[in-house]
């Protein structure tokens, strides 16, 4: 009897912090997809067929795309898609730039608190989409 993880989509060009977060969100129980470019990640969300449950991006992608732009197309196909940014320098930029209840973390992060930020934002969603 399995438990379908819930699928996070993860988008991060730098193997070494792509590895850590993929590992963090392993052991924290979620299953991991990841690209490299927004594109890539646009591609995904709007195609439909893998039913991801929140986004973790990387500000400044690979590709004309940047973590930004992502989220916004995310948020196109699901008003309320959970979204964790990561950034080493563009956080000043996140009031403006990012989706509105979204988390940034800033580069270096502990690995936990990519899970926490993912964690919380999930359990936020599933609290609004339930009956009153």
């Amino acid at each position: 009897m399995a438990t379908e993880l819930p699928i996070i989509l993860v988008i991060e060009d730098d193997d070494a912090i792509q590895a850590i977060v993929e590992d963090a969100l392993s052991e924290g129980g979620f299953q991991i997809a990841t690209v490299k470019t927004g594109e890539e990640a646009v591609t995904l969300l709007k195609g439909g067929l893998v039913p991801y449950r929140a986004l973790v991006t990387d500000v400044n992608l690979l590709g004309r795309l940047d973590g930004w732009e992502v989220a916004r197309a995310a948020r196109e196909v699901d008003p309320h898609f959970p979204v964790v940014y990561m950034t080493g320098g563009a956080s000043d930029k996140w009031p403006v730039l990012g989706v509105p209840h979204s988390i940034l973390l800033q580069k270096p992060f502990a690995p936990a608190q990519v899970v926490a930020a993912v964690s919380q934002l999930l359990n936020a969603g599933s609290q609004q989409t339930s009956p009153a």
